[in-house]
């Protein structure tokens, strides 16, 4: 599994020329879409955080999708990174995970260019897009202005979700010991706790509600980094429940495996590191339903990738480098705790 995985993401092309990665590539009209800086940052923490990946190829390629990030994708004019290259909008989300992508790299290979690049970029997130009480999603460039919020678009929104950005700041905190990044992640931290219990479900639609799972998995995520305090470990334990539920009422109509692999990776690691009892029956299916998505060809294109979900059943056309490294993040941990193998790392989560 991992090894096949690991040459769909070196070899089907997703990876472009230029190091950049496409946001996916659909197998129905055998295209990528177009390179996404936000997916480029996970393909790099992918690289260097997942022990089945690690080679010199993916060190390589890892380092090309740095480079990219930090040399073609970073406005100098802006001083930020815009959505995709030479658009005129900038988000929140994207440029938090970007940032965890260049600290991967640059622990793996101390270059000073991507450490520097980090920091330049969470200082972005810290005074582009703070607002009244939130931190705006979306800001237009070369203006930095925030873009109309769009409470039915969770994207389009404030919300609880922005947590995994922030992690940028806490990571930047514990690395450099950068207390002004850390005041920053723990702004975000409260104004999460504050509000979450709202984003579910949020919307009547039960697909949009699916993609809501998605977002408020953010959340959970970003939770494991200071679980051990009460009121984040109580704010995981009802979340996982929720989540949860929402994914097996839906999955007939409606499933993400990005998803089903969250879920898992967050029970885990709350499990491993925070002593939050596991339900292993549902970590099991879990497991099996985040494995199911793997896609088997003879077209290196798509073999060895995960599909992005299905819908009433049937898989949908897009085979997703998002949902690839997700999913085999969270098989990677379920094996290591099956095996008693455990070596994940507070931080490693990509």
């Amino acid at each position: 599994m991992f090894q096949r995985a690991r040459t769909w993401l070196l070899r089907s092309g997703i990876q472009e020329p230029g190091g950049g990665v496409a946001r996916y590539y659909r197998a129905d009209v055998e295209k990528n879409l177009a390179v996404s800086t936000e997916i480029t940052g996970y393909f790099v923490s992918a690289l260097f955080h997942i022990p089945e990946l690690a080679s010199d190829a993916t060190t390589e390629s890892g380092l090309a999708a740095a480079h990219y990030l930090t040399r073609q994708a970073w406005s100098a004019q802006h001083a930020t990174i815009p959505f995709e290259p030479d658009s005129n909008l900038a988000y929140f989300f994207d440029i938090g995970i970007i940032v965890r992508g260049l600290l991967a790299a640059w622990k793996t290979t101390q270059e000073q260019e991507l450490a520097d690049r980090a920091k330049d970029a969470a200082l972005s997130l810290a005074f582009d897009f703070l607002g009244e009480g939130a931190f705006h999603p979306i800001i237009t460039l070369p203006e930095k202005q925030p873009l109309d919020y769009e409470p039915k678009r969770w994207s389009r929104s404030p919300g609880c979700y922005q947590l995994k950005s922030a992690l940028a700041w806490h990571d930047i905190g514990r690395a450099f010991g950068d207390q002004h990044a850390m005041r920053m992640f723990e702004a975000a931290l409260a104004s999460a706790l504050a509000t979450h219990e709202s984003f579910l479900p949020g919307v009547d639609e039960p697909e949009k509600v699916m993609d809501r799972l998605h977002a408020y998995s953010y959340f959970l995520e970003a939770l494991l980094s200071v679980g051990d305090r009460p009121e984040c470990r109580a704010a995981l334990t009802t979340g996982i429940e929720r989540v949860a539920h929402y994914l097996r009422d839906i999955s007939p109509l409606f499933e993400r495996s990005d998803v089903c692999a969250q879920l898992l990776r967050v029970r885990l690691i709350a499990h491993r590191h925070h002593g939050l009892p596991l339900d292993q029956e549902a970590a099991t299916e879990e497991a099996r339903r985040a494995a199911s998505y793997q896609a088997s060809s003879t077209d290196p294109r798509i073999d060895g990738g995960f599909w992005f979900g299905r819908k009433q059943g049937e898989l949908l056309p897009f085979v997703n480098p998002v949902s690839t490294v997700f999913c085999l993040q969270a098989l990677s941990l379920w094996e290591a705790h099956r095996a008693g193998t455990w070596t994940y790392e507070p931080g490693e989560l990509v």
